[in-house]
């Protein structure tokens, strides 16, 4: 504590009061997890881009939230509308509960299915919130919801592709909406929501992909999701699969909460009181496991919420996947041989670095050989034996009224699992390469006037996975980033007056190219920006703001998807331009 006040407390009390202070007065989100990087032999699997939108076009001075992202594509054959829900209210914490029956005009299998979700927020004082929709405790929905102001509503728009899920929508089971919200006299903003699964039937140009014969949860709870406290935290379930199953693949979320939300500004914690942080370091990881031994790996995005360290910054434009949180999808394959055995088998999720708490959703997807009863093989090969080993590195110097330096932590992965089937096919074998690097790197300098933390996070993930079946050779690689930049500078005047100044800068950049067979070749860029300075009056209240900007940059091209890019700036809260098109050829 320096100058009687810790700062960076004041910095967090801002983060999360919503907008209980007034300042005078997306749905974002690809969620981009390119490709399952693996194949069957009769189909090449591919899980589609996932896009949420805020709006169908955005306006030019209109303060309502909006993003850049774009619809998804359709097929040509008009959907079947399934009705979830429509105009509920969300003002308790009591999950919603819903019946999904399937249209008896419409049977399976379907060329695409799409879940829509329209959800409004009153004006008035709320935190954000988190938003799940799950059917038969699947979740098929994942994401926040923006803070409204005093004087300003809110309202957006999400879409989620589901097709890969399609056998869960062919029999009727029950459902519930899971956003819990405080209203009372003090948080007033009531949220409402609609939403319909968008079931479009198979046609001349629009065919059914393969999607999982079985689609399953690993919890039962509202919405889909478990809480993980800490490390040791598992969400686990115990699976009786047929003997047939030839691919398996596991849809992983990880949400940040509580003491959790700003894991990356977290630092060890022998220093954390000292540069008054969260403790726990700064590094976070979602394990998967089959009966106990390691199976996968998938990393954590650093999502921030429309309350997140300055609401501020995302009114109009919410940053990367706020309003919609993208799966990350973890090929399994190698592994059918052991689930095919007729025992009960465990799949786990966990946290690794899980400092209070994680909510953590998963959905396992099996796909079973139709021409067999009875699949064998083997696992060939596994190194992903060891828990993580992140690097701490401290470089703090302390003066008698000054602490300056860094803290950085870095962490490295690369393994091989591999394994084959027989079907009824031929022999299959897949092999999986996976490297994933981490990165933070944080600069302090807190004295009795000032408090800064400037902080430089890269992720890096590369899967490549080789599909053998006879001669032929499928190669899929994904390749993500998540780089972020996150600066807070806090400045205390003589008077106890003074100022927060907060930039973000935060992508989320996806490739995914196949080889062999039918080549693919997609690129998605998400990228936003944004920058505002909180002034603060002796009490910490805010006075007002000033210096207030921001940006979405999204573009997205590849073998099936139609070229799409739009710029979106905002200015003291409201849209300032749309550029489209910038980086796609001209039409003809």
């Amino acid at each position: 504590m320096f100058g009687g006040l810790p700062l960076p407390c004041r910095r967090l009390a801002l983060s999360r009061s919503g907008d209980a202070w007034t300042a005078g007065a997306a749905a974002s989100a690809l969620i981009v997890t390119l490709g399952l990087g693996g194949a069957l032999a009769t189909a090449a699997v591919a899980q589609p881009l996932l896009v949420a939108t805020a709006s169908s076009q955005p306006t030019v001075g209109s303060p309502n939230t909006t993003t850049a992202d774009p619809p998804l594509p359709r097929p040509s054959t008009t959907p079947c509308t399934v009705q979830l829900f429509s105009n509920v209210q969300f003002a308790d914490f009591d999950p919603k509960p819903f019946t999904y029956t399937p249209p008896s005009d419409c049977p399976g299998p379907w060329a695409k299915v799409v879940l829509e979700g329209d959800f409004s927020v009153t004006a008035g004082r709320q935190f954000d919130r988190t938003a799940q929709i799950a059917i038969g405790h699947v979740n098929v929905f994942y994401g926040t919801t923006p803070e409204p102001s005093a004087t300003v509503s809110r309202s957006w728009h999400v879409e989620r592709d589901l097709t890969d899920y399609g056998a869960l929508f062919t029999t009727a089971q029950s459902g519930d909406a899971n956003i819990g919200n405080l209203v009372d006299s003090t948080y007033t903003g009531v949220i409402e929501g609609s939403a319909s699964l968008q079931l479009y039937p198979v046609g001349r140009s629009a065919p059914a992909p393969r999607s999982a014969d079985l689609v399953l949860p690993l919890s039962d709870a509202p919405g889909g999701a478990a809480q993980l406290e800490n490390t040791t935290s598992t969400l686990v379930k115990t699976f009786t699969l047929p003997t047939n199953v030839e691919a398996a693949y596991l849809d992983v979320i990880a949400q940040s909460q509580s003491g959790d939300e700003f894991w990356y500004t977290c630092v060890p914690d022998d220093v954390a009181d000292e540069l008054f942080s969260c403790g726990g370091t700064a590094f976070r990881e979602s394990e998967v496991t089959i009966d106990g031994h390691r199976a996968g790996v998938a990393p954590v995005y650093p999502w921030i919420f429309t309350g997140g360290i300055d609401p501020l910054l995302w009114r109009p434009i919410p940053d990367v996947q706020t309003l919609a949180f993208s799966p990350f999808r973890v090929d399994l394959t190698p592994f059918a041989s052991m689930l095919d055995d007729g025992k009960p088998h465990q799949v786990g999720l966990s946290v690794f670095g899980a400092n209070d708490y994680f909510l953590a959703a998963a959905t396992l997807l099996v796909y079973l050989d139709s021409g067999s009863v009875h699949v064998t093989g083997k696992l060939t090969a596994n190194t992903l034996a060891a828990a993580p080993h992140p690097d701490v590195a401290e470089n703090l110097k302390t003066t008698s009224d000054t602490i300056s330096g860094s803290v950085s932590t870095t962490a490295s992965r690369q393994f091989t699992i591999a394994g084959y089937v027989v079907t009824s096919h031929g022999r299959v074998t897949t092999r999986l390469d996976q490297q994933i690097a981490f990165s933070n790197v944080q600069q302090f300098l807190v004295s009795a006037t000032k408090y800064e933390q400037d902080i430089d996070q890269k992720t890096s993930v590369v899967v490549q996975t080789s599909t053998r079946a006879g001669n032929s050779v499928r190669v899929a690689t994904r390749r993500l980033t998540y780089p972020a930049t996150v600066n807070i500078s806090v400045l205390t005047n003589a008077d106890g007056s003074g100022s927060q100044t907060t930039s973000v800068d935060q992508a989320l950049n996806g490739t995914y190219r196949v080889s062999g067979g039918s080549p693919v070749s997609d690129t998605v860029a998400d990228h936003v920006k944004s920058v505002d300075t909180l002034l603060l009056d002796s009490s910490g209240s805010i006075t007002g703001f000033q210096d207030r900007s921001s940006s979405q940059q999204f573009f997205a091209r590849g073998t099936d998807i139609p070229c799409f890019s739009r710029v979106l700036t905002s200015s003291d809260g409201m849209i300032a331009s749309v550029t489209d098109g910038r980086g796609c050829p001209a039409s003809p």
